[in-house]
């Protein structure tokens, strides 16, 4: 038995993923990875998520070029969620071009933007 037989897979076979900077702590997405998604991320050192709306693999970066080097894995206590430490190449984690996937902010009960875009999405993704 190894550590990836110890994750308690969902009935549609995947565990949600929080990237987290290794660095500062900051959360930067949330996605999903099915078993052998973290197989590849284990053998490749970059996080590899499994894409629900595409149905296939998703090496992170593979587009933009903002690639997660993968520093820690962890899970939580019912093992049934994943952590990754990550070193985000070029600082952006989000498709929209900024930071973090977490830029909106509940206020007066409506989401405002609150995090800049550092990159427009189309000179990301051509």
């Amino acid at each position: 038995m190894t550590g990836l037989d110890e994750i308690k897979w969902g009935a549609d076979g995947l565990a949600p993923v929080i990237a987290q900077d290794a660095v500062s702590g900051e959360i930067l997405m949330m996605a999903w990875m099915n078993r052998a998604a973290l197989e590849r991320t284990l053998a490749c050192g970059e996080a590899v998520y499994w894409s629900r709306s595409r149905g296939k693999f998703w090496r992170k970066g593979e587009e933009s070029g903002h690639t997660q080097k993968v520093r820690e894995i962890r899970t939580d206590c019912d093992n049934d969620a994943l952590l990754l430490k990550i070193e985000q190449a070029g600082g952006i984690a989000c498709h929209t071009g900024r930071r973090s996937c977490f830029y909106q902010k509940l206020v007066d009960g409506r989401w405002v933007a609150v995090d800049p875009v550092l990159k427009d999405p189309k000179e990301i993704y051509k």
